[in-house]
């Protein structure tokens, strides 16, 4: 904690600083305990110091609540308040809140500020406005690729690829050159939806615009094939990328995983280390990947090297794909050992991974010794039922009627249920028809 006698000593300037090492560090409690501590020495970098520690713990109402406390103390906005508390009411989804905040930013003539517009787009999008972010656009004369970018990446998220790629030959024939950042967003849409005719005309304008193929924008492309089935091309854009990060090698590792080819995951992984330290994702979809296809030895070295090599502090996912892999290879004491371990005794993702396992192994026992009675199934049926999965045979049933109407071979109605409770990781995605 600090020394009360030292701040008086040097200056309300060591307090600020203080503050601002009090929010980088997210320690919230002890920047505000400094901030109330001194009120005579608050001034307007105090208040957006605090407010900018709020944002970045996401805890957008103690924003709003901060900023009308600042008014009740009569200070005068800056641009820094207003880009904090537009951040605040987009997470809020505070649409009224909102539109107020915009009237007074044009009384101020905030809205002069192009981070200022740029926050405003953001925030309506969040609210479900992007009609009303448009307007903002569309109304501005002079545009820097950050506004571009935003207004492309809120059409992306907002699930409007098609107005997003109209925006995009706009900015072409404003001739703005776009960036990484341009394209980043909405590749990751196209990965989402499955449109892969989308995301193969923005390679397309990469090679048109003679765009470097960066990290972002590599990364980018290579989730995109992978997440719609093309993992050659994944692979492909991977390797002519002239610099990559730890994003990029995970996004590949997970492209392999995701298609079962865990092999393949486990020597990029391996590859990666000579170059790229991984992270905790990067480990989740080296362990999922093994769990998919049963490598044990695999994945319970690759937890090991996790834990001792690099330190890191297994989650709750990285536990879960261990007692999956463990349970399926049958080890359920190893896997009941690992959740005994779990720092966070609380969680119960593990104990329901592990519930099923159990119940898996129980019926193939059962099968082996004849007994065919029906309360197996319904016994097994309530053990899928308590972790939310579905039994691998009605799972396996289902896969195969969807790869059907996929092809066109059956037309199957979605029934109502089915639009309360779906298996994860399943969608359809558009098909490449150029090949």
């Amino acid at each position: 904690m600090y020394d009360r006698t030292i701040l008086l000593q040097y200056g309300f300037n060591v307090k600020n600083t203080l503050l601002h090492f009090y929010c980088i560090s997210r320690k919230m409690e002890d920047a505000h305990k400094l901030f109330d501590e001194f009120p005579q020495g608050n001034d307007l970098i105090s208040w957006n110091t605090l407010m900018g520690g709020y944002l970045h713990v996401s805890q957008p109402q103690v924003i709003v609540d901060l900023f009308k406390k600042m008014c009740r103390s009569c200070f005068e906005a800056s641009v820094t308040t207003v880009l904090n508390l537009l951040s605040a009411i987009g997470d809020l989804g505070s649409y009224l809140g909102g539109e107020s905040l915009h009237g007074c930013c044009i009384k101020t003539g905030f809205c002069l500020d192009l981070h200022v517009l740029t926050a405003l787009i953001d925030m309506y999008a969040k609210n479900g406005k992007i009609d009303l972010g448009r307007r903002i656009f569309d109304g501005d004369a002079v545009k820097d690729v950050v506004l571009w970018n935003c207004l492309v990446d809120k059409y992306a998220k907002c699930g409007l690829v098609q107005e997003a790629v109209a925006l995009l030959r706009l900015m072409r024939l404003e001739r703005m050159k776009p960036n990484s950042s341009t394209l980043a967003g909405l590749l990751s849409a196209c990965a989402a939806s499955g449109s892969v005719s989308v995301g193969s005309c923005i390679k397309d304008y990469v090679e048109e615009e003679n765009l470097v193929l960066d990290a972002v924008l590599g990364t980018a492309l290579v989730d995109m094939y992978a997440k719609c089935a093309f993992l050659e091309k994944a692979l492909a854009i991977f390797e002519s990328m002239e610099s990559k990060d730890v994003k990029s090698w995970t996004a590949m590792i997970s492209g392999y995983g995701v298609h079962g080819q865990a092999g393949n995951a486990i020597r990029l992984f391996y590859t990666m280390e000579e170059g790229c330290q991984p992270n905790e994702v990067t480990f989740l979809a080296v362990l999922s990947a093994c769990s998919h296809l049963g490598l044990v030895t695999e994945g319970v070295r690759c937890f090991e090297i996790m834990v001792c090599k690099y330190g890191f502090v297994p989650k709750v996912e990285h536990y879960g794909c261990m007692v999956d892999l463990l349970g399926r290879a049958g080890l359920l004491e190893e896997a009941h050992t690992l959740i005994e371990s779990l720092p966070i005794k609380s969680d119960v993702t593990a104990w329901r991974a592990l519930h099923v396992a159990l119940g898996e192994t129980v019926k193939r026992v059962l099968i082996k010794l004849n007994d065919d009675h029906p309360t197996n199934s319904m016994l097994l049926s309530s053990a899928y039922a308590i972790a939310g999965r579905l039994p691998d045979h009605t799972r396996r049933t289902q896969e195969r009627e969807d790869e059907k109407i996929v092809r066109g071979e059956k037309f199957r109605p979605v029934r109502k249920e089915e639009n309360l409770i779906k298996e994860a990781g399943r969608s359809t995605i558009e098909t490449d028809t150029q090949g």
